[in-house]
């Protein structure tokens, strides 16, 4: 395999990227560190690839770069660069979200037509699904995301899908569901809850908590994404869930578990965009895939909060 991992100096890629050059294939990694959260922390974790034999890394935006010079020659394309978040989808920044979620994924799809890929694997994420699909969620239902990023996401999807269908473009998408785990994204909930519980800071719920989600730790979303590339059907889209629906009370129960303290826990109001529920219907990725989820929440969060312990500060 010599795989192209979009996105490689992020929280997934970086660990798809590992997985990757353990398995002996050669990865070109392409990063444009954007602003969403610091730099400092996108190189720290691209350096634990950087120094692996079979590693290349391209710094640049997918708008601008080389795109001939950067395919030549690669069996699988992982697409995982994308502006991350749902609360700064709205507005004027949607703008970003539209360039680096769909303009690029359209590039990279367009940049395709006519190579010998055996398979594009697209990270889509759960946020397509909305408040009105079904528990489970199942790949069949119709999707009506109810945040400007969810809908970003659906139209990267679909572009995989018809280059698939037009193109012959081997794109095959997977939606991921809450993804946590060491190096985990700075603004997301787990991240920022384990950072603050560590040092006995407040945490801030929005919402009532009851809410719930399929957590998925990063090392079963990784085996699904290494999966994909192997077995993906193309255009077709796969549910990557933890395999358990847990309210954020309950996550949060657990969180004091793992720190060994109380949590000081400070509500406000629910976020707009932000999904009530999700689950994942993950039947589909397991018949194709042969994706089993392995890691409990519980044995997630201890590999988390072990990882945030062994820096040399909290951020």
């Amino acid at each position: 395999m010599n795989a192209l991992v979009t996105g490689a100096a992020g929280f997934i890629g970086s660990h798809l990227a590992a997985r990757l050059l353990a398995r002996g294939a050669t990865v070109t990694g392409l990063d444009c560190f954007s602003d969403y959260y610091p730099r400092w922390m996108k190189e720290a974790n691209l350096a634990v690839n950087a120094n692996t034999p079979g590693f290349h890394f391209v710094e640049g935006n997918l708008q601008a770069v080389d795109l001939d010079a950067l395919l030549d020659d690669k069996t699988h394309i992982f697409h995982l660069a994308a502006q991350a978040g749902v609360r700064k989808s709205w507005g004027s920044d949607f703008q970003v979200y539209t360039a680096n979620n769909i303009d690029a994924t359209q590039r990279l799809l367009e940049a395709c037509v006519g190579r010998p890929i055996e398979k594009l694997v697209y990270a889509s994420s759960s946020s397509v699904y909305g408040d009105e699909a079904a528990i489970p969620m199942r790949e069949t239902q119709v999707p009506r995301p109810v945040s400007p990023y969810g809908v970003t996401k659906l139209a990267a999807e679909q572009l995989c899908h018809l280059y698939a269908v037009n193109h012959g473009v081997p794109a095959t998408s997977l939606r991921y569901f809450t993804v946590y785990g060491p190096r985990q994204r700075p603004d997301m909930a787990f991240r920022k809850f384990l950072t603050a519980a560590a040092v006995g800071a407040p945490i801030a719920v929005f919402g009532d908590g009851l809410q719930t989600r399929d957590f998925t730790f990063v090392a079963d979303a990784v085996a699904a994404t290494v999966a994909a590339g192997e077995r993906g059907v193309p255009g077709l889209a796969y549910n990557i869930g933890g395999g358990s629906r847990v309210s954020l009370n309950d996550a949060l129960a657990l969180i004091e578990q793992v720190v060994g303290r109380p949590l000081k826990v400070q509500r406000g109001p629910a976020q707009k965009g932000d999904m009530r529920d999700t689950y994942a219907d993950t039947s589909l990725a397991r018949a194709d895939l042969g994706f089993v989820p392995s890691v409990s929440l519980a044995e997630g969060l201890a590999a988390e909060y072990q990882w945030l312990a062994s820096l040399p500060v909290h951020a």
